[in-house]
């Protein structure tokens, strides 16, 4: 059933999407580091996922990452995709950031 107006002041629309989970401390989360070359023109791309928390702090860790390795890449479907073979230097970024990652 749809519901299309009501007249009570404080109804609220339920929603269909689902919510955002919220983001888990740094020490709480296990990240893993992969490269692959797969589906990418023969390009060498590192991936980091298993991020739990909001889309905006994914964005800011992967900007961080992006900083600094220094190369560009992209966020997107929970994951971080940074440009290059940088596994090692990312994995010793993140658990810097007090991240377990491997």
């Amino acid at each position: 059933m749809d519901i299309v107006f009501s007249t009570n002041p404080d109804f609220v629309f339920p929603s269909d999407e689902p919510e955002e989970p919220e983001t888990l401390a740094p020490q709480q989360q296990k990240l893993h580091v992969r490269m692959e070359r797969s589906g990418r023109g023969g390009k060498t791309v590192t991936v980091v996922d298993n991020f739990v928390g909001t889309t905006a702090d994914l964005e800011a860790l992967g900007k961080t990452l992006k900083t600094k390795c220094g190369v560009g890449g992209t966020v997107k479907d929970g994951q971080i995709i940074i440009q290059g073979d940088f596994r090692e230097r990312v994995v010793t970024l993140l658990t810097a950031a007090g991240y377990k990652a491997k």
